[in-house]
């Protein structure tokens, strides 16, 4: 059974509480197990929670999940390509799955709303990877 972390994003909590649900929901599914849940301020935070979480002999891997929605700036953009950036590195760094599983950057909060089953997405990512990479 694969023990998973999960990292969620409290900014955009109208988003992220069902994307939260969606996950818990896709682990149960699925016989997976959650070991942890850390909520962090926003996606731009999970990173670092999330290598805390790789880091552990209880999670085989990690579920980040998040909100970018667009602003007046190209601040959503600047947040996305580094939380995605460094999720990478924090995976390849623990060998350990590390899933993205944040909408956006450049969607409006409703279009954000309407994606939650990235939520779910996450997780089935993570277990795939985890059983992918036990064979290996």
């Amino acid at each position: 059974m694969v023990s998973l972390g999960l990292v969620v994003a409290e900014f955009n909590r109208s988003v992220t509480e069902g994307m939260e649900e969606a996950a818990r929901d896709a682990a149960a599914d699925a016989g997976a197990t959650v070991a942890e849940t850390v909520h962090v301020p926003g996606a731009y935070d999970a990173p670092l929670a999330a290598d805390r979480l790789a880091r552990r002999a209880d999670v085989d891997a990690v579920a980040v999940l998040g909100a970018i929605v667009t602003g007046d700036t190209d601040h959503d953009e600047v947040i996305g390509h580094a939380v995605a950036s460094t999720l990478s590195e924090v995976s390849v760094d623990r060998d350990v799955p590390v899933t993205l599983g944040v909408s956006g950057p450049g969607m409006s909060g409703a279009e954000a709303r309407e994606r939650i089953e990235k939520g779910a997405e996450a997780v089935e990512s993570a277990l795939a990877l985890a059983d992918t990479l036990e064979d290996l």
